[in-house]
């Protein structure tokens, strides 16, 4: 089964209301956690039947899981499906990726991590000029293939398909063999403590080779990483040169990094400009 979100312009008008819904779900049940079939029905104006299609195909592409009743996120400790993390956040993704994409300068040798904010970050520099790109994240490497102007080495091995990257074995040792300008990674979670925590040991072990072997480290998350639980810890905060987020972070973590003077980038809304007065 295809678990990728499907695009609006692949759609019939009717399905494309179907699929929007379905993202609308999505997103309010890693907003709210458990909906009920009857309470989507109403809030939705359909059936109990659709809602229950459309928690089906959720549910099918490993993205919520059934509960009596309804529908929930994912045990604690598992990762969201990539499909969803795509959706989840995407506007605090993309300033993130804008602040970043500010920070590269043309011609920069760049590192990326695996991850839904370090492919926002490939799709901002998307039309960089004279980039040279190491990555084990696939959905990176699709994003920057199109500028002929950019050079891309990926890492060999058995790829994660949902995922789209390769983080296992082959891959070990990959990051190590290149020294670079820029270093731009993501993460699981971070600790209260700062840690950094991921999901399993070859992430971590990616991530950290990854951060060895940079002049200047940018760790990119959302707000929704600070004090979220995985269940692997290696590295730590103040380890990254600038931290880029898209709201305030936690106070203690903010006086961590600013104790060990890592610059912290919040890519925050722009206030609306003020009305002009009336004459």
């Amino acid at each position: 089964m295809n678990t990728a979100p499907l695009l609006a312009h692949d759609l019939p008008s009717g399905a494309m209301v179907a699929e929007a819904r379905v993202r609308a779900i999505l997103a309010r049940v890693y907003e709210q956690g458990f909906q009920s079939i009857d309470g989507l029905a109403s809030l939705f104006g359909v059936t109990t039947q659709t809602i229950r299609r459309d928690v089906n195909a959720l549910c099918e592409r490993g993205l919520c899981r059934r509960r009596h009743g309804g529908i929930d996120v994912l045990p604690e400790g598992e990762n969201v499906a990539y499909p969803a993390r795509r959706i989840l956040d995407r506007d605090a993704k993309r300033r993130i990726a804008a602040r970043v994409a500010a920070a590269v300068p043309e011609g920069a040798s760049l590192f990326f991590g695996i991850g839904t904010t370090p492919e926002e970050c490939a799709l901002a520099l998307a039309d960089r000029s004279r980039l040279r790109v190491m990555t084990n994240n696939l959905n990176v490497a699709l994003a920057l293939n199109r500028n002929p102007g950019c050079e891309i080495d990926i890492a060999g091995g058995r790829l994660r398909n949902l995922d789209c990257d390769v983080i296992a074995g082959e891959a070990h040792g990959f990051f190590a063999r290149f020294s670079v300008d820029i270093g731009i990674y993501g993460v699981g979670g971070v600790a209260d403590d700062g840690g950094l925590l991921d999901f399993n040991h070859d992430e971590v072990r990616m991530r950290t080779e990854l951060a060895h072997h940079c002049r200047q480290r940018f760790l990119v998350l959302d707000h929704s990483k600070f004090g979220r639980g995985a269940t692997v810890r290696g590295g730590h905060i103040t380890e990254a040169n600038r931290v880029f987020t898209d709201q305030p972070a936690p106070p203690a973590i903010a006086a961590m990094l600013d104790q060990a003077g890592v610059k912290l980038i919040v890519a925050c809304v722009a206030a609306p400009s003020p009305a002009s007065p009336s004459h």
